[in-house]
This record gives structure tokens, C-alpha cells and sequence, in this order.
């Protein structure tokens, strides 16, 4: 059992490294954010779809379910397309430091999706985030924008992810992060039909972009996001959106590397990004410790 949740925690480590490398995608594919993710979940989709019929795994799920599905798969959608929108006004960096404010906002809602009382060490924890967080900002407000999109981006995220823990109780994680996508495909080809999006260009794109996008729905989309469902079983949602922290300081050294020196961060950043890895390791030690008690 320790072994499986060590096992859980590992891979949740990869997924977040994952997810760092996708900011880089976002930024290097040009094309709008909204369409952007729309050929991320249609291709997600039909990824995950494949895998399903490989595997033999039933498409079935309850009518209760669907519908929860469904509304899971619009945050989704809408939590991309402000992710998406957060680097292109702003920048990697920016977009992947407001994310720590995740932990916090799960500290706060995970006690009333899963009726557990609110742990002291949550919270705190939370409250340390922000304050590397603020010394991250400290220097670039005018970035306000992107920081906007990003908080916007990272409260549904982290309401997906609250709810997703609840239904990954009783479905298989291809199976519902199937659903999901499909949803958001359906969501926001209803917005583009009414905003006549759809025309000849939207579907003319250039290799470089068609090879991103690729690797972006198959690697960073269709297998990250399942496994994330998947180690939810063994994994706290708090501890799932605490570990997610990371995602910035992986995210950040990736782009100074592929970006280039527009990515280079301040003094203040490092000593933000330093504070957030202590606290994920602090949580991972006073949890293991409370359950060896």
C-alpha cells in the first residue's frame, strides 16, 4: 500500500514535469488559445478513444455521471483556454508562478467537497505559497493581465480536479478524461459556430504547429491528464494541486532553456520558487508522518 502511494507520487512528479514542458508548447504554437484547445481535445479525444477500444474498456457510464462529465469537461475547456491566453499576453514564467496559488484555493475547497474537516497544516501551507509567490510578482505588475487569466485558469483547475477526485471513486481514468474532452470539443465548437470561426484558415496549419500540437494532446494531454485521474485514487486532491507547484520551477528552467533569455527570472523568483519546493516536500513529510502515527 506505502509502495503504491510512493509509486503514485512519482508519477505525479512526471505529470507535473509534463505539464511544465506544455506552457513551452503554448508559447512556441501560434495559433489563438481557443483554438488551440480545440485541437487539443479533439485530438486528446481521439487518442484516448484508441487506447479505450485497444483495451478493451467499456464506453458505458451512468446518466448522472455523463452529466457531471459533461460540466467537468467545460471547466476544462475554459481552464486551457485562460492557461493558454495567461502565456500569450504574458509569458511562461508569469502564467506558471500564479499557479501555486492552487494549493491554497484547494486547501479551502477540498474540506467542503469531501465534508473533512479543515487541516491547520493546509492552510498554512497554503498561506507560505502566496508569500513566494508575492516575492515572484514582486517586479512584474505589469503583467497584471496575464497574472488575471492565470488566477482565472487556476480556480477552475483547481474545481475540476476536486471534482474529478469524486468521480474517479467509481470510473475508469480514460474513460472519464474521454468524456471530459469530448465535452469541451462540444462547448467551444458551439461557441466558434456562433462566432463563425470556422473557416478555411482556421484549418490551414503549418507543420511546426501540426507537430506540437501532436505531441501536445497525445503526450501532455491524453496520458498526463489520465494519469492524473489515476493517481487521485492513492493521492489526496490537496496533495495532488500542492505537488502541481512544482509545475513552475520545472516549467520556468525549461523555458529559459528552449525560450531563450526572455524567460530569465529575477532574483526574487528564485527565492519564491525555492520557498514553494519546500513546502511541497514539508507536506509530503508531515503526511507520511501522521500516517505512520
Amino acid at each position: 500500500m506505502q509502495n503504491d502511494k510512493l509509486k503514485s507520487y512519482l508519477s505525479l512528479h512526471l505529470i507535473v514535469f509534463i505539464w511544465g514542458f506544455t506552457a513551452i508548447l503554448g508559447a512556441l504554437i501560434t495559433i489563438t488559445a481557443d483554438a488551440l484547445v480545440w485541437y487539443r481535445m479533439v485530438l486528446a479525444g481521439l487518442f484516448l478513444a484508441i487506447f479505450i477500444a485497444f483495451k478493451k474498456i467499456s464506453f458505458r457510464i451512468p446518466l448522472k455521471s455523463f452529466l457531471k462529465l459533461i460540466f467537468v469537461g467545460l471547466l476544462i475547456a475554459l481552464h486551457w483556454i485562460f492557461f493558454f491566453k495567461a502565456i500569450h499576453v504574458s509569458n511562461v514564467s508569469i502564467t506558471l508562478s500564479v499557479f501555486s496559488l492552487g494549493a491554497f484555493f484547494a486547501s479551502i475547497l477540498e474540506p467542503v467537497f469531501y465534508g473533512r474537516k479543515v487541516l491547520w497544516y493546509e492552510v498554512f501551507f497554503g498561506l507560505i505559497i502566496i508569500a513566494g509567490l508575492a516575492l515572484i510578482m514582486k517586479v512584474e505588475i505589469n503583467y497584471l493581465a496575464g497574472m488575471l487569466y492565470a488566477l482565472a485558469s487556476i480556480i477552475l483547475g483547481v474545481l475540476f480536479t476536486l471534482m474529478n477526485g469524486k468521480l474517479i471513486e467509481k470510473h475508469e481514468p480514460s474513460v472519464i478524461s474521454f468524456y471530459e474532452f469530448l465535452a469541451g470539443v462540444f462547448f467551444i465548437t458551439i461557441y466558434f459556430l456562433f462566432q463563425q470561426k470556422f473557416t478555411a484558415d482556421f484549418f490551414i496549419l503549418t507543420a511546426n504547429n501540426w507537430i506540437l500540437i501532436l505531441i501536445l494532446a497525445s503526450v501532455c494531454t491524453a496520458y498526463a491528464f489520465t494519469a492524473s485521474v489515476k493517481v487521485m485514487r492513492k493521492l489526496t486532491p490537496y496533495t495532488v494541486m500542492l505537488t502541481t507547484n512544482l509545475e513552475p520551477v520545472y516549467g520556468i528552467v525549461l523555458a529559459y532553456f528552449i525560450l531563450g533569455g526572455k524567460e530569465k527570472m529575477s532574483f526574487e523568483f528564485y527565492i519564491g520558487a525555492l520557498i514553494i519546493v519546500i513546502t511541497v516536500i514539508l507536506n509530503g513529510v508531515i503526511k507520511h508522518y501522521q500516517k505512520d502515527k
